[in-house]
């Protein structure tokens, strides 16, 4: 019988000495065995593991968690499978932190969601992935679903199997109706005015101060989600425009049903025609959520007020 070669093992650290010793140990390991090794958590615990690391930081790819994996929908394909793409035929391993005391309530689920679904994109590769957890500052929900959302655990007392571990419900437990938004523009659509929407979230984003190139991002997130409800929700859908905590918001509702749960997270071959759908809305916006179900679905995007 051969081992599992995908390793998943969450770790739940308390205090900075804690975290320096168990990280610093993982990539030192690595880098012993031959293996590429990356790192991406937030700037303050990168500093931290630079720190530690000394001179072998040099042979180490680092990479502020809180700017590339500012969506969590993006990691997955833009972090940690653009690293072991870049290893073909070779083990790896990542530290990936995606869940830190100052992630938003808003932001939340999509991170856990991030963390079930690693295991989906990566059964099977020779990749182990990391994932650190501040026991000591996060909310004990968080620290419960990371039990279902890896299948071994470890602290600095040891490491031990999860018997949590059911990731599809941390999948479905945060597909949920998305809180209805207060103060929006909106617009119904179909082939006839697509064009209208992109106009729609435009003229909010340029009334609130974004500069040329996140407009155009903007626009091309929309134009995306327009496209995916004429091509798989119907043929016609509603876009919904506010602002909320510092974000402009735009929604696009319609009666297609996402049934792929690694859906926006898979690579696309840059010289295949259509639409990267999901794709490119996960590596444009700072956020995205998403309810789905077999009446309809509804995709948030958030960009951060410049």
């Amino acid at each position: 019988m051969f081992a599992e070669p995908f390793l998943h093992p969450a770790l739940f650290y308390r205090g900075e000495r804690e975290y320096a010793a168990a990280t610093t140990a993982f990539v030192r390991a690595g880098l012993a065995a031959g293996e590429p090794v990356a790192v991406a958590v937030p700037a303050g615990n990168l500093a931290v593991i630079e720190a530690e690391l000394g001179s072998d930081a040099r042979a180490v790819h680092l990479l502020d968690m809180s700017k590339v994996g500012r969506n969590p929908g993006r990691i997955i394909p833009a972090v940690l499978g653009d690293f072991a793409d870049r290893h073909p035929g070779r083990p790896v391993r990542i530290i990936g932190e995606p869940i830190w005391p100052g992630r938003t309530a808003t932001e939340y689920p999509a991170c856990a969601q991030h963390e079930a679904l690693i295991n989906l994109s990566f059964a099977g590769r020779w990749i182990t992935i990391l994932c650190p957890y501040d026991a000591a500052r996060l909310d004990p929900l968080i620290l419960r679903e990371a039990a279902l959302t890896h299948p071994v655990l470890r602290d600095a007392t040891g490491e031990w199997p999860s018997a949590d571990y059911a990731p599809d419900l941390v999948v479905d437990g945060h597909n949920r109706p998305l809180e209805e938004p207060v103060g929006f523009v909106s617009l119904r659509f179909d082939r006839t005015n697509l064009s209208a929407t992109r106009a729609l979230a435009a003229r909010r984003a340029v009334e609130l101060g974004f500069g040329r190139d996140r407009l155009d991002d903007i626009r091309l997130t929309v134009a995306e989600l327009g496209a995916n409800s004429l091509d798989h929700g119907g043929g016609a859908g509603l876009i919904r425009v506010w602002t909320a905590e510092g974000r402009l918001v735009c929604e696009v509702s319609d009666a297609g049903h996402i049934t792929d749960p690694l859906a926006g997270r898979k690579p696309v071959d840059p010289r295949a025609s259509g639409s990267r759908g999901l794709l490119i809305v996960n590596l444009l916006s700072d956020l995205v959520r998403v309810h789905t179900h077999a009446g309809g679905t509804a995709v948030r995007a958030y960009f951060d007020l410049p």
